[in-house]
């Protein structure tokens, strides 16, 4: 499937091609910290099919418990999230649903690190849903 994603100011924009069954959630406690919300929805584009649009994103070198440097890539302007990566010749680039502009269509398949969830982000059933505010 070909997406386009973009930062929430615009000045980032992308395109690439997923397979729209890899959607994951991470609850991991480094997902939580680096979205500032409950979990991360994330999938995977192959590097040979992300292309750069528009904009530079700023880079943050972020260091997992396991060793693992990875890039995580983000608007200098907007702050928004755009993507993560391996700091060298990346094979993958791992997008955040959010910027993708076919994400009503990117239905997340399985959920990692749950034992980090926060609990209440497991059930939202019974929380008040409003249509706008």
């Amino acid at each position: 499937m070909k997406i386009e994603g973009r930062c929430h100011c615009g000045q980032i924009t992308y395109e690439a091609v997923v397979d729209a069954d890899k959607v994951a959630i991470c609850h991991c406690s480094d997902c939580q910290m680096l979205t500032g919300s409950a979990y991360r929805a994330n999938i995977q584009a192959p590097a040979e099919t992300f292309v750069l649009r528009s904009g530079q994103p700023k880079i943050y070198i972020k260091t997992a418990e396991s060793g693992t440097r990875r890039a995580h890539a983000f608007c200098p302007n907007c702050g928004t999230p755009v993507y993560s990566c391996a700091i060298a010749d990346p094979p993958t680039y791992s997008l955040r649903v959010g910027c993708i502009k076919q994400r009503a269509e990117l239905r997340p398949m399985r959920q990692i690190w749950c034992s980090s969830a926060l609990p209440w982000s497991m059930d939202l059933r019974g929380v008040e849903q409003l249509s706008r505010q």
